[in-house]
C-alpha cells in the first residue's frame, strides 16, 4: 500500500470548509466537547485495516475484570503496513495542526508508545464500563487531552449494542451514544467529567468489535494532578457492583498515585 502524507485520511474530512463545521460542532457539543465523523479514512485504508485486523490473541493485553473485557495492542510494526501508514498520518504535524484547530487545544502531542495509539478488539460479551481516563502520562508526564477512536465494523447491527456512551458530569444521564459503525471516527475531550464506555455486546462467534485509538496530550498544564482511569458502575447496575467498583478504584488510584509521586517509572512500564 503506497501512501503519501495524510493519504490514509479521507481528503473531504480535512477540507477547509469542513474544518469550520467540525470546529463549531466540537466546541458546542454536549455533554462535553466531541464530534463524530463519518468516512474518516480513505476507503482503501479502511478496507485494508479491517481485512488485516490483528487477532485478540496477538495483542499486548487481554483485560478480563470487573470493569472491562477487551483486548488491546499497539505493535504497529508487526501489523499490516496500512496500520503504520495510518498511525503516521494521525501523528503527522499537518494533521495535528488541523486537530488543534477543530478542538481549540494547542500543542498536541501523540507519544510513540501504547499510551499514544493502538487497537482494541472485543468479542461476544465484551464491555468497557463507564470511566474517565487517566489524567497524566505516568512516565512522560504529559497532560492527556483528547481521544480519537476509529471503528472498523462493516457488518455491525444495532442489536449488537456496543455504542460508545457519553454521560453527563454526575453520571446520572446518558447524553449521547454512537454505534461503532464502519469508518466512523469519534473524537472527544478528556477531562474530569468525560464519562464514557460501552455496554456488554452480543455478537455472533465470527464477529468482533474492532477499533483503533489515538490519545493526544499536551505539556503538563499547571494544577493538573495525576490519577489513573476511574471507573464507575452505571446507575442501573447492582449495589454489589457499585460497592466493588468504588473499593477497587479507590485502592488502585491510591497505590498508583503513590508510585507516581515516587517517580517509579519501571512500575508503570511493567504493569500497564
Amino acid at each position: 500500500m503506497t501512501t503519501t502524507a495524510l493519504s490514509t485520511i479521507n481528503p473531504a474530512v480535512l477540507d477547509d470548509a469542513n474544518l469550520e463545521k467540525m470546529r463549531e460542532a466540537f466546541q458546542n457539543a454536549r455533554p462535553y466537547p466531541h464530534i463524530a465523523i463519518e468516512n474518516f479514512l480513505s476507503e482503501e485504508t479502511a478496507r485494508a485495516l479491517y481485512e488485516n485486523f490483528p487477532k485478540a490473541s496477538e495483542m499486548r493485553r487481554n483485560y478480563q475484570g470487573l470493569n472491562e473485557n477487551k483486548a488491546e495492542g499497539s505493535a504497529f510494526e508487526a501489523y499490516h503496513p496500512a496500520f503504520g501508514a495510518m498511525q503516521r498520518d494521525i501523528m503527522d504535524p499537518e494533521f495535528l495542526k488541523k486537530l488543534e484547530y477543530i478542538t481549540g487545544i494547542p500543542g498536541l502531542i501523540i507519544p510513540a508508545d501504547h499510551r499514544g495509539s493502538g487497537v482494541h478488539q472485543g468479542y461476544n460479551g465484551s464491555f468497557l464500563d463507564v470511566h474517565v481516563d487517566f489524567s497524566v502520562h505516568p512516565t512522560l508526564k504529559l497532560h492527556r487531552r483528547l481521544n480519537l477512536l476509529i471503528y472498523l465494523n462493516p457488518n455491525w447491527k444495532e442489536e449488537y449494542g456496543g455504542g460508545i456512551e457519553l454521560w453527563n458530569a454526575n453520571m446520572t444521564k446518558l447524553e449521547k451514544c454512537y454505534m461503532p459503525f464502519y469508518n466512523r471516527c469519534v473524537i472527544f475531550e478528556c477531562n474530569e467529567v468525560s464519562w464514557h464506555g460501552y455496554d456488554k455486546i452480543t455478537l455472533p462467534e465470527d464477529e468482533s468489535r474492532k477499533s483503533i485509538f489515538a490519545y493526544y496530550y499536551t505539556d503538563l498544564t499547571p494544577g493538573v494532578k495525576y490519577h489513573d482511569t476511574i471507573f464507575k458502575a452505571r446507575p442501573t447496575e447492582s449495589s454489589a457492583k457499585k460497592i466493588k467498583t468504588t473499593i477497587k478504584e479507590n485502592l488502585k488510584n491510591t497505590i498508583k498515585g503513590v508510585f507516581y509521586k515516587l517517580g517509579l517509572k519501571n512500575f508503570f512500564n511493567k504493569v500497564e
